[in-house]
């Protein structure tokens, strides 16, 4: 491809040395229309614009500096005149200093470069009839009106050829190839254009002029303004029918019009938008399905036999409970947790289970509904064929390639960026910095535990604990929810923070892995992205909820943590509840703080730029400048949307067993985020370069791992984070005789039966509390259900046998539930196949029409040319062997 680049698409690759040879853009002046598209003469299209400041104005750079800059500039300039390209510049209206060139692709350029990207165009109109769906009625009535916008007719294509130009389907050249395959085009010849020679390395691209500043800015033309329809005859106005129609809020319950999209803003947008849309509907069966479950546990709240024991004067009232901490902390009073208990029953019950078990069968069927959906939009959108080997190499790739090696397949020689030692090294060190910054991360864990364990203290002594004590707010704010709700706080800003530095270490490994493609190097860098964020976002929840009063030994002999710590313990319920609180508010407080970033900050630069471009002019202003005074998209453009919204997935399924109510809060938060997205694309950004998108790249297979691992968390959180297994357990086996006393199944003296017995006197003075004993009592209970034999037993402090059948119930429980849930999923998974039958059809008759198209045409060119010859030979035969008589 490089080769192929070299002799077709730059033919005239080099710097001009010459000042006097240089090629100039024309220069003319604004003409007054503000919406206007085209070059001064009405006729020829702007398919791009840069923009660059006079150098001569400058007076921040050195005077030698200025002149380097204007002169790679203009040879820059004078290969894209070269290369087929037409230029004209303008003065900017506002700021003189600014120069805008506008850039238009000539038919003959658009009819080369077609051919050597392989885009596909249309060759006739699909014949192939399809069905009306059953539910067509009702999903008209969330459909844009087609009045509006029209539907977008459906063809056969092929790849760009220009020998066939004659059999592709052309009405009119100026509309053949529509604006975003235009501005793809001009992209394409601007990203590999020379504009210097150093060293006998070729310096090229609008990329590197923009990062050194040569350029301020290059970008397509939105067709209109967002508010109000042009005024230029020729122009669809697309961009306000996209506002009104999909960007506005009061379609947040309408269907996207994802042909409109895509042709507007190119498949890479198209493909994001259809699968948030999809997820977002998605959603909404997993949404109702958790909030029939979180009503099922308010219903179930008053019937749980165990919090009511908690809250019972009798019961949970006369159990004294064991200090959580040395020394500072005292003996308290069960009846402290009877809110935090009330709570719990609603998301630990039964409902939970049902939800963990639907939503590990839900992933699957959204993965692999989306896998139809997804090759669906493969063929509508001309993607199918669009193989790795089709997409062009990176300017910054091709910058680099000195080496020469050998092609095993060729068998020629080609250049590359670097040697196999050199490609080990690069991996190496790449590999070495992905694990620095992820121990990095886990550091910052560590000290949030750190936190969390020494404040512990803190709260235990200031806050009133005293079993006489009877403070209201001490029914709420205890210090395992004071500790719980600041480390979460401060968890969640030191998660952002690490996100702003996490995100240029990404960046900066990835430019120096030097990936060959954009799919590759955005696929490279998805992958690290990833990794930290999963480690940054998920650790903290990981801790809680598999480890977090899991090792704590008991009072008598606790485990410390780094020798000096105690290690926290969970509440009486367990530290489900805790899970909730933290879920909450890092989802929550991540929603609040993406929409800020993501729409207040480019909103309140553009109100900022327009407020002071409108206090120094009230002249007209054209297309262009208003487009250069919006934000741009960004180098990564989508990444941080799909980001976002994986991450919001692994929530919403990897930890749902502990929080119904994530998939609703999702549902709301992405019906927002899609209108959101649009509007800030349609109205604060300029339009980004068009891009294919043949899937949702990298973003498939860590889906597709998140949903195998969340049947594993979930089962885990309900085994060891959930108290439900010993409930099932003391209900089916321990109260009733042998090992109960009560004649029925029953959960009555569940508190009493779990909660171990330590004797005060087996204190050691290290973790002695300072606070005097209350009354005559001798023991006190343990925390935590460790269940132990009580002081006295032969085998006091050791685990008894309710441990043991706990702990091979929830064994049995995660291998049962675990394996039935992989099952299903395997079943789900074969019977639903990747491409439907209908799109199968599509995509074979398309393959045949281009073939009789394309490859008969041809055909019968030869066939005629041949039968010309022929009769020629058999006239020349028939006057050779004719008599000579006649």
């Amino acid at each position: 491809l490089v080769l192929e680049l070299n002799q077709v698409i730059i033919p005239t690759y080099g710097t001009v040395p010459d000042q006097q040879n240089l090629h100039t853009p024309e220069w003319v002046d604004f003409d007054d229309k503000p919406d206007s598209l085209f070059f001064k003469d009405g006729q020829r299209r702007i398919d791009f614009v840069l923009v660059y400041e006079d150098e001569s104005k400058k007076m921040t750079h050195k005077r030698s500096d200025r002149k380097k800059q204007k002169r790679k500039r203009q040879v820059y300039e004078s290969n894209l005149i070269n290369n087929g390209l037409q230029l004209e510049a303008t003065r900017s209206v506002l700021d003189e200093k600014l120069i805008f060139v506008k850039v238009h692709a000539p038919w003959e350029v658009l009819c080369m470069y077609a051919e050597v990207m392989h885009i596909k165009m249309p060759l006739q109109h699909n014949d192939l009839k399809t069905r009306a769906s059953a539910f067509n009625w009702f999903s008209r009535l969330f459909r844009v009106d087609e009045n509006i916008i029209k539907p977008e007719q459906e063809f056969f294509t092929a790849p760009f050829q220009k020998e066939h130009l004659s059999n592709f389907y052309i009405q009119d050249k100026d509309t053949f190839f529509n604006p975003a395959t235009r501005s793809r085009i001009v992209h394409f010849i601007l990203s590999r254009v020379e504009y210097a020679t150093k060293n006998n390395v070729k310096k090229f691209g609008i990329n590197k002029l923009l990062d050194t500043g040569i350029y301020k800015a290059a970008f397509p033309l939105h067709d209109s303004s967002f508010r109000h329809l042009s005024t230029d005859p020729n122009c669809p106005s697309e961009r306000y029918l996209l506002y009104r129609e999909w960007a506005h809020p009061k379609n947040i319950f309408k269907l996207q019009p994802l042909d409109f999209i895509r042709k507007y803003y190119g498949e890479k947008i198209g493909i994001y938008f259809a699968w948030l849309g999809f997820y977002t509907n998605m959603l909404t069966v997993a949404a109702v399905v958790g909030v029939g479950c979180f009503l099922y546990g308010c219903l179930k709240k008053d019937n749980c036999t165990w919090s009511q024991e908690v809250c019972d004067p009798n019961i949970g009232g006369s159990i004294i409970m064991c200090p959580q901490c040395d020394k500072e902390c005292t003996y308290w009073n069960l009846t402290i947790t009877c809110e935090s208990s009330k709570k719990l029953c609603i998301f630990d019950s039964f409902g939970t289970l049902v939800f963990a078990v639907f939503m590990g069968i839900w992933v699957t069927f959204f993965l692999e509904f989306w896998k139809r959906r997804q090759a669906e939009l493969e063929y509508e959108w001309d993607t199918v064929e669009y193989l790795e080997q089709e997409e062009q190499v990176r300017p910054e790739y091709e910058a680099r390639c000195t080496h020469v090696v050998m092609n095993e397949v060729t068998q020629q020689e080609e250049h590359v960026p670097y040697t196999a030692c050199g490609k080990c090294v690069r991996m190496t060190f790449c590999t070495s910095a992905i694990f620095f910054w992820l121990l990095l991360i886990i550091a910052s864990v560590v000290g949030i535990i750190v936190y969390r364990l020494s404040v512990f203290l803190v709260f235990s002594a200031k806050l009133s604990q005293h079993i006489s004590g009877t403070e209201a707010i001490r029914k709420y704010l205890t210090p395992q929810m004071a500790t719980s709700v600041t480390a979460s706080l401060i968890s969640f800003v030191v998660i952002m923070i690490l996100n702003i530095i996490y995100e240029k270490v990404a960046i900066l490994i990835t430019d120096f892995e030097l990936p060959r493609t954009q799919t590759d190097y955005e696929n490279s860098l998805t992958t690290k992205m990833f990794l930290f964020q999963f480690v940054n976002y998920y650790s903290s929840c990981f801790y809680i909820a598999f480890f977090k009063g899991k090792f704590v030994g008991h009072p008598g002999s606790p485990v410390y943590w780094l020798g000096k710590y105690r290690n926290e313990e969970c509440d009486p319920g367990g530290c489900l509840l805790e899970l909730t609180t933290q879920l909450a508010i890092i989802v929550g407080g991540k929603a609040i703080w993406n929409n800020i970033q993501e729409v207040l900050l480019p909103l309140v630069k553009n109100l900022i730029g327009r407020h002071s471009a409108a206090a120094r002019s009230e002249k007209v202003v054209p297309r262009w400048e208003h487009d250069y005074h919006l934000q741009p998209i960004g180098k990564l453009g989508l990444f941080y949307e799909y980001l976002e919204m994986v991450i919001q997935f692994g929530f919403v399924t990897l930890f749902v067993a502990s929080f119904p109510l994530a998939p609703l809060l999702a549902l709301i938060n992405n019906m927002l985020e899609i209108r959101l997205d649009a509007w800030k694309l349609t109205t604060q950004f300029r339009r980004m370069v068009p891009q294919k998108a043949q899937d949702i790249g990298a973003w498939q297979p860590i889906l597709q791992g998140i949903a195998i691992l969340a049947v594993v968390t979930n089962a885990l959180i309900i085994a060891f984070t959930s108290d439900m297994i010993p409930r099932l357990v003391y209900y089916w086996s321990f109260s009733v005789p042998p090992y109960g006393s009560h004649s029925t199944y029953t959960m009555e003296g569940y508190i009493n039966s779990t909660l171990s017995v330590f004797n005060i006197s087996d204190f050691k003075n290290a973790s002695k509390p300072f606070s005097p004993w209350f009354e005559n009592q001798t023991t006190c209970r343990q925390v935590y259900r460790d269940l132990r034999y009580p002081p006295g037993h032969q085998h006091q402090y050791e685990h008894n046998i309710y441990y043991w059948h706990v702990i091979a119930a929830k064994l049995a429980f995660i291998i049962v539930m675990e394996h039935v849930i992989y099952f299903v999923k395997f079943i789900i998974s074969y019977v639903i196949p990747d491409v439907s039958q209908k799109t199968k059809s599509k995509v074979k008759r398309e393959k045949y029409l281009t073939q009789k198209l394309l490859h008969e045409n041809d055909l019968k060119g030869v066939k005629k040319t041949m039968g010309k010859i022929a009769d020629k030979i058999i006239k020349g035969a028939d006057s050779t062997f004719r008599p000579k008589d006649e």
